[in-house]
């Protein structure tokens, strides 16, 4: 599968008779959220887990140096925290466009602090597309998001930025930390704790 999603993406008719759609963010979608929405709130998802198995050659590298971005992997009995954001569905142009190196729009359901849940959407990158760089010993990622570079910054940039959101949230991720942890090893500064 082509790592450019778009069109697949604008397939999934499955929200389109909805006023209002959860979009559920892990990664970067957590600190920064460049759209509009009508609510947000803290929640996970079950069965998965957060990994940097997914090359980026569009926002933190490029086609020759590509760096690593989260995605999910399926774990039984998992749960990935993250954050819902309650969109229209006029929004998903903007971010099929964001997150069209490899990750497909999917139905999940979503659990809220309160003991609520409500299904909508999460973008993951799976296995099959040509971007998925999989899994790799957990200091060699650290070095690639080192010295990784793109036309949204540093690749650094984005796992710390990560990591102090998870922090924020008061949930831990053991993978996203040893990372940031071998980070130093390489010369990248790491955010006040």
């Amino acid at each position: 599968m082509s790592h450019d999603t778009i069109a697949i993406n604008q397939r999934m008719s499955k929200f389109n008779s909805h006023k209002r759609v959860w979009l559920f963010g892990y990664g970067s979608l957590i600190f920064k959220a460049d759209f509009p929405f009508l609510d947000r709130r803290p929640a996970y998802i079950g069965g998965w887990s957060r990994r940097f198995w997914q090359g980026s050659h569009d926002h933190r590298g490029t086609e020759t140096e590509p760096g690593r971005v989260v995605t999910l992997v399926p774990e039984a009995g998992a749960h990935c925290h993250g954050m819902a954001y309650l969109v229209t569905p006029e929004e998903f142009a903007h971010l099929d466009h964001r997150e069209k190196n490899g990750y497909l729009r999917l139905a999940t359901t979503m659990h809220f602090d309160d003991g609520s849940s409500d299904e909508g959407i999460v973008y993951i990158a799976t296995h099959e597309n040509e971007a998925y760089l999989g899994p790799a010993d957990e200091r060699d990622i650290a070095r690639q998001i080192a010295s990784a570079r793109g036309p949204s910054g540093p690749n650094s940039e984005y796992l710390l930025g990560l990591a102090q959101a998870l922090r924020e949230l008061g949930k831990p991720d053991p993978h996203v930390f040893a990372l940031e942890r071998h980070l130093a090893d390489f010369g990248v500064t790491l955010m006040p704790a």
